[in-house]
């Protein structure tokens, strides 16, 4: 398997950017890759339980498949694992989905080949560079996971396979599967077992926990055939055991090939982006309840900016998001947009070669953090950050869990904090670091924002946290 073969219809768009002051908003190069250190960032970051942050790069690196980085608060980079170290790369090669920091404060992800069949892995790394494969791919489970892995309520892993497995009805399929911390894997859901994919093909996404317990998904293909390539895509419900249910099928003017993930900004409201369709052909923002109604919110066009790609869900109870095209520059842009669909653009790129395909990432400062694939003093990609005045938060791992549940509480000064309430109920705590709590979620809480309080100060959680039964 190459890892060009990602199927996502209207992406690996060259667009021409560069930085361009917005009022109000401060955006800054924090690092550029130049080859041995990683190149071409495909994914997006998380911060670490020491504050830091970490991501991979898809190329570069010491064996040119890819890394490992870590990025500080001054903007240094270290590499702290190369892929391809092992023989015929069974440790992994070409990582393209975000990590997510496990109960463990390690941090999980995937690669898109290498391992034991060259199929793709799935691993474990520490923020000192011990890397352990979990899982290879084999064909018959997968292949080719690109999207992020979901650390869920009941403490395990659940993620995508692009490709393949066990299907009969002629397309690309894929899989969703559940792996635990130590690496037992299951398959829960193969995709394309009827003719025609009407449960949709190329899951390309990472998954999302609802408020209401199940996990919500897309495909970037199947369901209805209306456009080329195989149909123009799904959104899905499946249940902790692999109960699927398939919510909507794309049909072009609502929109075609619904980009990786959901963000949950109302409870039982779900927002997305497609990549294409919508009526001017350069995608939609949406809309989905947990029931399957969906309502396009916003129709982008090449008269402004256009080709969406992730949302991230901000503190202030909007999306944020990135354009492959248009704005001010015609180089693609960042955006906000609200609930109800109102749009406004953040920042405009300008004069390089950028792709924007992981999702951004709010920092518990209030900052945004991104990559670019391209661009930088070497063309090999940035890491940036863009300030639009939000105020620092705190940010739970998981964000949805039930009373008696271990959760992970990231920010900054915590080892002051006198106090953890979740939407006011007190909960007991412990302090692990400067930038870390674990708490307890307290019996009879219902779901709300997570607060800290200590001396002169109060932090608020990012998003409500999802009391479950």
């Amino acid at each position: 398997m190459s890892r060009v073969s990602l199927k996502i219809s209207a992406v690996l768009l060259v667009c021409a950017v560069s930085v361009l002051p917005v009022a109000a908003q401060t955006f800054t190069t924090v690092y550029s890759f130049t080859g041995p250190d990683g190149a071409n960032p495909y994914a997006g970051l998380v911060q670490g339980a020491d504050g830091n942050l970490y991501g991979t790069t898809i190329d570069g690196g010491a064996y040119g498949s890819g890394n490992v980085i870590q990025i500080n608060a001054a903007g240094e980079e270290r590499s702290i694992y190369d892929f391809c170290a092992q023989t015929n790369c069974s440790d992994g090669q070409y990582p393209s989905g975000t990590l997510v920091m496990g109960p463990d404060g390690e941090f999980y992800g995937t690669t898109q080949n290498g391992g034991l069949y060259n199929y793709g892995s799935i691993f474990k790394v520490s923020s000192s560079g011990a890397l352990v494969t979990l899982h290879s791919f084999d064909i018959s489970d997968g292949v080719s996971p690109y999207g992020s892995l979901l650390l869920a309520s009941d403490g395990n892993f659940y993620g995508t396979a692009n490709e393949a497995g066990i299907c009969s009805g002629g397309g690309g399929c894929g899989t969703i599967f559940v792996i635990t911390p130590t690496g037992r894997f299951k398959t829960l859901h193969n995709f394309c077992m009827q003719t025609g994919c009407p449960d949709g093909e190329f899951p390309v996404g990472g998954l999302i926990e609802g408020s209401d317990g199940n996990l919500y998904g897309t495909t970037n293909a199947g369901g209805d055939s209306t456009c080329p390539g195989g149909g123009c895509g799904t959104i899905y419900k499946i249940t902790f055991s692999g109960a699927f249910t398939s919510l909507h099928r794309f049909h072009n003017t609502d929109g075609a090939y619904p980009t990786p993930a959901l963000v949950e900004l109302t409870k039982g409201v779900f927002l997305g982006t497609t990549a294409g369709g919508g009526g001017n052909g350069e995608g939609t923002v949406y809309s989905i309840t947990a029931s399957g109604v969906l309502t396009t919110l916003h129709r982008f066009s090449a008269t402004n900016s256009y080709i969406p790609f992730v949302l991230v869900a901000g503190s202030d109870g909007n999306a944020y998001g990135t354009t492959l095209g248009g704005g001010s520059n015609g180089g693609g842009t960042i955006y906000k947009v609200t609930p109800d669909g109102t749009l406004t653009t953040e920042y405009s790129f300008a004069q390089h070669f950028y792709y924007y395909f992981g999702a951004m990432m709010q920092g518990t400062s209030g900052n945004f953090y991104g990559t670019t694939y391209f661009g930088g003093t070497d063309d090999d990609g940035t890491v940036y950050s863009l300030s639009v005045g939000l105020q620092p938060f705190v940010k739970v791992q998981p964000s949805v869990g039930s009373g008696g549940a271990m959760v992970s509480i990231l920010g900054n000064h915590l080892n002051q904090a006198t106090s953890v309430t979740f939407n006011g109920t007190p909960a007991t705590f412990q302090i692990v670091s400067d930038t870390l709590i674990t708490a307890t979620v307290p019996a009879g809480a219902s779901s709300g924002k997570v607060s800290v309080t200590g001396p002169g100060y109060s932090l608020r959680s990012n998003v409500p946290f999802s009391v479950t039964p």
